[in-house]
């Protein structure tokens, strides 16, 4: 099992939303990568669109050279992605599926159906220096294909333990366990996003295998009403409280 803090990522991506939606510079996701860092943030996820839907190049390049904290690339595996992360260089890319039409991200990678086609850009990233995550579905296959292509790093998909309830979601959350301990034992680092809430945070951060959270939609939301860091500061604490 792991021991220490388990770590925070927050994703930025829809203050980038707000401030598309009137074609102008402010909200500003930079800045609020500066106060997501403050407020206890270890580090900040953008995930760049095909579409540009809400961050910009302009946002990656900008985040890549003045961030104090590592910056989690959330990318498609394309070629045009490719070029970005290898020309920023960030911390680390997580390499998720992307579908046109989707509202936010619908699914873990199909990393097992994909494999050939996924080896290239881990290769490239991976010779880069850049660590590797694939965002996979709580699922032995995809994560088995992930230690085949050599990405240090499965983060799970908890998506849909979040929208479940009652029993349907118990049930979620012992593939999300199952998946975290058999990932470690196999050695991934195992990390865990999409969806998640002060609701729902607790039960998944007190799993020891995990070793990062990454939220965002959620906190950019409380953040209309209570403020960004306040919200972050609470998430941190939750966090911390279900690690103990």
């Amino acid at each position: 099992m792991t021991n220490g803090k388990l770590r925070l990522g927050v994703n930025i991506d829809h203050v980038a939303t707000i401030r598309n939606a009137r074609g102008i510079r402010h909200p500003d996701p930079v800045r609020a990568a500066g106060l997501a860092v403050r407020a206890g943030a270890d580090g900040i996820t953008a995930h760049l669109r095909e579409d540009r839907r809400h961050i910009s190049d302009d946002d990656i390049s900008t985040l890549a050279d003045v961030l104090t904290v590592p910056l989690n690339f959330e990318m498609a595996a394309t070629e045009e992605m490719l070029e970005i992360a290898l020309r920023h260089k960030p911390n680390a890319c997580c390499l998720v599926p992307e579908k046109r039409q989707e509202l936010t991200t619908e699914g873990g990678l199909d990393v097992a159906g994909q494999h050939n086609r996924l080896k290239h850009f881990v290769n490239e990233l991976s010779d880069a220096g850049i660590r590797v995550s694939m965002f996979v579905d709580p699922d032995v296959e995809q994560l088995d294909a992930a230690l085949s292509l050599g990405a240090p790093v499965a983060e799970l998909h908890t998506g849909a333990y979040c929208e479940k309830t009652g029993e349907a979601r118990l049930e979620e959350l012992e593939r999300i366990r199952a998946a975290s301990k058999y990932g470690f034992e196999r050695g991934l680092e195992m990390h865990a996003g999409h969806g998640l809430s002060y609701d729902t945070v607790t039960d998944i951060a007190a799993i020891p295998e995990l070793m990062e959270l990454n939220i965002g939609h959620f906190l950019i939301g409380e953040a209309i009403f209570h403020g960004l860091e306040t919200s972050i500061v609470e998430m941190r604490r939750l966090m911390d409280e279900a690690r103990v």
